[in-house]
């Protein structure tokens, strides 16, 4: 049962791509669809078994690598954060495939589309499941490939291939800081299995652990787009909709939370990383947010949003709270899947239009689209009582219950992101569905609601963004809750979970909440009320300034394309036309034939034909050979013995064959 969780969305992958034409559009949406419903039912039992029973589950199916002291197995672990973190994936996953179904009705493509779709779902699972890292790295490389295939799906548009080359070699980046990490752990280890590994960690050098955890928390930078790894996620919504639910709310950019969550052990020990990823996750998730306030594309609101959570995902690593950091990556993923599918909905109905400056008055034509959109945005607001608050608000009250510096930090970067949050969100509602129309006629006489395939994902994840968060939270985040048993570590030092709990302020508690509701009302006010203070703004060099910085997000690209990429391209060049060409001309057969042609030419310049050149020849070679057999009694030559003796040898050599040329 627990290998077909893995194994069933890869067949169904394997069967709409290599025997899509066999299957045709119908039999591969409905191959794919089942096996992801399939293998939706049996983690639903999973769950219930490893998770709530307490039951982990180890499977070995035979040996990889068996070389000395390394030895890797095809090794399969599903434990409490395995389990957990399944659900989302696979549910999401599985309503992202039935929203497909309509979405791309039209697309020549689908077969092609929903074989990636499955082999992305699969390897996720692989990764999540894997017993050991070196399993885990290959569904890691896995949702990589596919990750590139999905983005750049319309391969015919030079944007959608940008934005998948971007994605992949940013991912590049962080695989390679992680690879080095792998190396490091079985260099201080001498394995690669988690058991052996998190079982020392509390017996080696803090120096070396901490190296492990950067060079960790490398790679999980680049595959959860934190700062300074980030600006990939953007760009990638080039993709279809579906993709951009599926790899950035449930599945690809928890990877890097996922790692860091399984390598808790590591970095319990770890003060100085722990310190790093709080100041990273807080920083993110606030210059997120402001580069989320300006944004137009509807797609890349979101995208922005989905880089803000991943911030406060990793703030909660950050502060030794792992099961609150799990519990608002599983929120996050349905909130997030709702908001990504509705605004698919929006743009598949409204003639293709992305820009939020071109639509409005939406909340006539689409009522049932507004209302998921608008669940799934007060959840992401931390709504009390809606799936979003029961985790977002405890990160924050955690931080505050830290008493140290970071944890200060992280809550007024949190709380002030909080407010921003609520701004942009509420900017993206009443731009698209509450301002007075914007839009061409032509798009709002064609505009309706989208057929049920769309409807029921939409539904249920609704349903999940409102109810979700109260349901499970005693079971992840409750107090006193040993749900995840030892699959998540947090050090005795680190646990002030009853401290955030019980003796913050009242106006601490409340002021992610203050904030929400500002930005909010402050959102709504500024773009149905007076509209004219933000045109009135960027009438100044100032308000120019501040928008044109924001609006450029914080100039990453900029620097990264004058400073990294146009630089290494000079470095490649250089390497390229004056080290790898001028090494292979000079080593290569084409510079050994040169040379020989070259030596063998000046050599049979020496044969001159005058017997007076060639006694000198002889007389040279003799006084040469007298000096090396002598040079022992003259120099200390013990260190060119060997050389003397080759010398000589040659030297004879010379002496013998040169007469026998010359009388010829």
């Amino acid at each position: 049962m627990y290998l077909s969780i893995i194994i069933l969305p890869l067949l169904g992958s394997i069967v709409s791509g290599f025997m899509g034409r066999k299957v045709g559009v119908t039999g591969s949406q409905f191959i794919t669809c089942t096996c992801l419903i399939l293998s939706s039912v049996l983690m639903t039992i999973a769950f219930y078994e490893v998770g709530i029973s307490a039951s982990p589950v180890n499977i070995n199916l035979g040996s990889w690598v068996d070389s000395e002291i390394m030895l890797i197995s095809w090794e399969f672990y599903f434990d409490q954060l395995t389990v957990s973190l399944g659900l989302a994936v696979l549910y999401c996953s599985t309503l992202i495939h039935i929203y497909s179904i309509d979405y791309l009705s039209s697309d020549p493509h689908i077969q092609r589309f929903f074989s990636y779709l499955s082999a992305f779902t699969g390897g996720m699972l692989m990764l999540i499941c894997g017993g050991n890292f070196f399993v885990m790295f290959v569904g890691w490389e896995t949702i990589g490939v596919v990750s590139y295939l999905l983005i750049n799906f319309y391969f015919t548009r030079i944007q959608a291939n940008k934005a998948a080359m971007l994605a992949f070699t940013m991912n590049r980046s962080g695989d390679m800081l992680m690879s080095i990490g792998f190396f490091a752990i079985f260099a201080v280890f001498g394995s690669l299995n988690y058991a052996s590994v998190f079982s020392l960690v509390p017996y080696m050098n803090e120096v070396a652990i901490s190296l492990i955890g950067l060079l960790l928390l490398g790679g999980a930078l680049a595959k959860s787009a934190n700062i300074p790894l980030h600006s990939w996620l953007p760009g990638s919504m080039e993709a279809p909709t579906p993709v951009s639910a599926l790899l950035h709310a449930a599945t690809l950019v928890t990877a890097g939370v996922y790692l860091l969550l399984r390598c808790s052990p590591i970095l319990e020990y770890t003060p100085t990383v722990l310190l790093i990823i709080t100041l990273i996750g807080s920083t993110t998730a606030f210059v997120a947010a402001t580069c989320g306030l300006l944004a137009n594309d509807l797609k890349r609101i979101i995208a922005f949003s989905t880089i803000s959570q991943l911030g406060y995902m990793m703030m909660a690593i950050g502060l030794s709270q792992y099961n609150v950091a799990l519990m608002h990556t599983v929120n996050h993923a349905f909130f997030k899947a709702l908001l990504f599918l509705g605004a698919g909905a929006v743009i598949h109905s409204f003639a293709d239009q992305q820009d939020v400056r071109k639509m409005g008055g939406l909340i006539k034509f689409l009522p049932f689209t507004y209302s998921v959109m608008l669940v799934g945005s007060l959840s992401l607001l931390a709504t009390p009582f809606l799936t979003g608050f029961y985790s977002k608000d405890l990160i924050l009250e955690l931080a505050a219950g830290a008493y140290s510096f970071t944890g200060l930090y992280a809550f007024i970067l949190g709380s002030v992101t909080a407010g921003i949050t609520a701004f942009y969100s509420f900017r993206l509602i009443s731009l698209v569905f509450l301002t007075k129309a914007n839009g061409q006629k032509e798009s709002y006489l064609n505009s309706h609601e989208s057929a049920l395939p769309v409807v029921i994902p939409l539904l249920v994840l609704a349903l999940f963004s409102i109810f979700f968060g109260y349901v499970f939270s005693d079971l992840f985040v409750g107090l006193g809750s040993d749900f995840f048993g030892n699959s998540l570590f947090i050090h005795p030092n680190n646990i002030t979970i009853i401290e955030a709990e019980f003796s913050l302020a009242p106006i601490i508690k409340l002021l992610p909440a203050i904030f929400s509701i500002s930005g909010a009302f402050l959102a709504i006010f500024m773009y149905h009320k007076t509209p004219e203070i933000l045109i009135n703004l960027t009438e100044y060099k100032l308000g120019r300034k501040i928008y044109s910085f924001l609006n450029g997000k914080y100039y990453f690209d900029v620097i990264y394309n004058h400073y990294v990429v146009s630089q290494g391209l000079r470095v490649g060049y250089k390497i390229s036309k004056e080290i790898d060409r001028g090494a292979i001309e000079l080593l290569g057969p084409y510079g050994l034939t040169n040379t020989f042609i070259n030596t063998g030419v000046n050599i049979g310049k020496l044969d001159t034909g005058i017997i007076t050149t060639y006694s000198l020849y002889i007389t040279i070679g003799l006084l040469s050979l007298l000096f090396l057999i002598f040079a022992p009694v003259l120099i200390d030559t013990s260190i060119f013995s060997e050389i003397r003796l080759i010398i000589i040898y040659f030297a004879s050599l010379i002496l013998v064959l040169n007469p026998s040329k010359t009388y010829k």
